[in-house]
């Protein structure tokens, strides 16, 4: 699996899978991967991870949620990078401050990744959210 959209396909495959382990996330991850999240309704300053930022985030995403898809809508390859439009779908577990348990979160994302040695060496995410239902929110207030 050494062709780029192999490899983006897998990592999705891997973050999807709230059952997967973190050996298998970290086989797919360049060893100085970076992730750059742009601000959005989830984190309003956006992000820039490194490798341990993203192990920390992929742990607390299976903490938190009781189940999450990722549809790939479409991919669009051009040497190593790789355009991926796609729909995240996670269902909150236990409740937070802000969000109760059982809500469900849609984003509509865009990304870039770029691949090095048949792992993901850069991510660059767009991720548009929908707002919450009112009764989500009340629920939530």
């Amino acid at each position: 699996m050494s062709d780029p959209a192999s490899t983006v396909k897998r990592y999705f495959e891997i973050v999807e899978d709230l059952s997967s382990s973190l050996d298998a996330l970290l086989a797919v991850l360049h060893p100085t991967v970076r992730i750059t999240e742009h601000p959005n309704a989830i984190t309003p300053r956006g992000a820039v991870r490194d490798r341990d930022a993203v192990v920390a985030g992929f742990l607390a995403g299976k903490r938190l949620l009781v189940a999450q898809t990722i549809e790939v809508h479409e991919l669009l390859v051009a040497g190593n990078r790789v355009a991926v439009r796609s729909t995240w779908r996670g269902t909150i577990g236990e409740g937070t401050d802000s969000i109760p348990a059982g809500t469900e979160l849609v984003a509509h994302s865009a990304g870039i990744l770029t691949v090095e040695d048949a792992s993901i060496r850069e991510h660059e995410t767009f991720d548009c959210y929908e707002p919450l239902l009112p009764d989500q929110e009340a629920a939530g207030a």
